[in-house]
């Protein structure tokens, strides 16, 4: 049986692994994005290294070129890294020439009903995870982490009331469950408190080591506290998906009101997150099926982003 849960919501999928009735891995799957992994047949629009290739109107960069491949020509594609959100939007999904031999890749998961009267993922946690995700604040006893998304690195500072060799220890397995639970990827910093000597130093790293599964390389906490880790960055982390914020809070609303008793609703939300909905009407269309009546929709400024809510019409 697979280790993995699926459930496919509207504009997104959202897959978790759970042990011991609690979240330790997620990954949110936007709808229409090519996912890691995946092979699809594309047109080869640009020669060279790096090369590009199309596929409907969505360009694929690939690091390597495409040896031997005319320009314009029909090639078969593997996806090594989707799209990724933020203040660089000109950056492209990656890619390589698919061989012979390459299995699309598969996840592995359960899928679950949705909606469903009994909501798995709400009880393992989802609403937590989601407002981690919003505020990039994890907290812990003694002290907390704040997660910071850059476009060169993933941020983590340490910070708290222990004293400074227990918060640094503390804050290493906090910090390596979250790089786990918000698929955090690509080059990643942790700031520590700084900890006199190197023995104690090397523990703080093995205890990074002890929570987070491989693959992956690290340094050394330095004598400033800093640690880098690398790791595969195949897609989005949740919190990278998070910075567009009107696009996250609309998707979120939409499994919130999904959950609801059924009936005609009107939606009251943020102007930006309803201008997200109001560009999406095929959201509202799956929604009204799911709930089995229509839905309106009501922009209120004075709502924060992420305080949209239904009521019952």
């Amino acid at each position: 049986m697979p280790d993995w849960q699926i459930e496919h919501g509207i504009g997104e999928s959202r897959a978790v692994r759970i042990k011991d009735g609690e979240i330790v891995e997620a990954r949110v799957l936007l709808e229409g994005v090519a996912r890691a992994g995946s092979v699809i047949q594309a047109r080869l629009a640009k020669t060279g290294v790096p090369a590009v290739a199309i596929r409907e109107e969505q360009e694929f960069l690939l690091p390597k070129g495409a040896p031997g491949v005319t320009e314009g020509a029909e090639l078969p594609i593997e996806i090594t890294r989707e799209r990724i959100p933020g203040p660089e939007p000109w950056k492209r999904p990656l890619a390589r020439i698919a061989q012979a031999d390459t299995a699309p890749g598969h996840f592995e998961a359960d899928e679950l009903p949705f909606p469903a009267p009994t909501d798995s993922l709400g009880r393992a946690g989802w609403d937590n995870l989601i407002e981690e995700t919003r505020s990039g604040v994890i907290r812990f006893s003694g002290g907390e982490i704040r997660v910071s998304p850059t476009p060169a690195m993933t941020l983590i500072d340490v910070d708290g009331t222990l004293p400074a060799g227990k918060l640094a220890m503390a804050g290493a397995r906090a910090a390596a469950r979250t790089i786990m639970r918000h698929d955090i990827g690509g080059s990643i910093g942790i700031d520590f408190p700084t900890v006199s000597g190197k023995a104690r130093r090397q523990e703080i790293g093995e205890a990074v080591d002890a929570v987070l599964p491989p693959r992956f390389e690290r340094t050394a906490v330095n004598g400033f506290g800093f640690l880098q880790i690398v790791r595969p960055r195949r897609r989005a982390s949740l919190l990278e998906l998070a910075s567009d914020r009107a696009s996250f809070e609309a998707r979120a609303l939409m499994r919130r009101v999904a959950l609801e008793t059924p009936g005609a609703k009107r939606i009251a939300a943020h102007p930006a997150v309803i201008a997200v909905l109001e560009r999406r009407n095929e959201w509202i269309e799956v929604l009204e099926r799911q709930i089995g009546g229509a839905v309106t929709l009501r922009s209120e400024p004075s709502l924060p982003i992420h305080a949209g809510y239904a009521e019952n019409v």
